[in-house]
């Protein structure tokens, strides 16, 4: 039995002549789709295909959403979408030198001090960013194999050992730099930025705020 009302009869011919069809009927074409059913025939269409179907809607109906719009019935509906995964941005690594907006490269040498230089093809500066988790990345010194880390007073250092305290978390600001804030460490609830002043030396994190030019940084392809 055909469980449509009648403004969409057409679509089960069998039910809606009956079985007792004349021969005058039967050769009558039948009639097109009208702007309505094809409207309803999408939105069930969409309905089934978008997402899983939930809401507030008799046991009977829940996963039938033809049925609720054939019979009537008002129900709640939401569409609930698949958790995308980001698994394959975890363990991406890119060999990149840290350009400041200030116009210094970031450095660490074997010591584990943290500077900046203007040599462009400084062995130091050339960093190895590893994405640990979605948007939280590690920094190493391909040369000196030290981790650029922060303390808890906002202090930048080369840590032989990865830590807690190397993770960052980086951001593309608007202006097509990035900036990265110490994962674990913050300053009265503001977070800590790293950041070189107009000398090329580094800036206590609690000192540098996320719009201050410090703490901007291009990462470059090495040449």
């Amino acid at each position: 039995m055909c469980r449509w009302t009648p403004s969409v009869a057409h679509l089960c011919p069998e039910s809606a002549l009956g079985t007792t069809t004349t021969a005058a009927s039967a050769s009558r074409p039948l009639p097109l789709p009208s702007a309505a059913s094809l409207c309803l025939a999408c939105f069930t269409l969409l309905l089934v295909t978008s997402g899983t179907a939930t809401g507030a809607c008799p046991p009977g109906v829940r996963h039938e959403p033809l049925q609720v719009l054939a019979s009537g019935i008002n129900c709640s509906w939401t569409l609930e979408r698949h958790t995308r995964s980001y698994n394959h941005l975890e363990g991406d690594v890119r060999l990149r030198r840290l350009y400041s907006a200030n116009k210094f490269f970031l450095c660490i040498d074997k010591t584990g001090k943290v500077d900046g230089t203007r040599r462009k093809n400084y062995a130091d500066s050339l960093m190895e960013i590893r994405s640990v988790s979605v948007g939280v990345v590690a920094i190493k010194s391909v040369s000196t194999g030290l981790y650029l880390a922060m303390s808890k007073k906002g202090t930048l250092f080369g840590s032989v050992k990865y830590s807690p305290s190397c993770k960052f978390k980086e951001r593309i600001e608007e202006n097509g730099y990035n900036t990265y804030a110490s994962l674990r460490w913050k300053h009265g609830g503001r977070q800590m930025f790293v950041s070189l002043n107009g000398r090329g030396k580094p800036r206590r994190g609690h000192k540098a705020r996320r719009r201050h030019p410090s703490t901007h940084f291009l990462p470059m392809l090495p040449s």
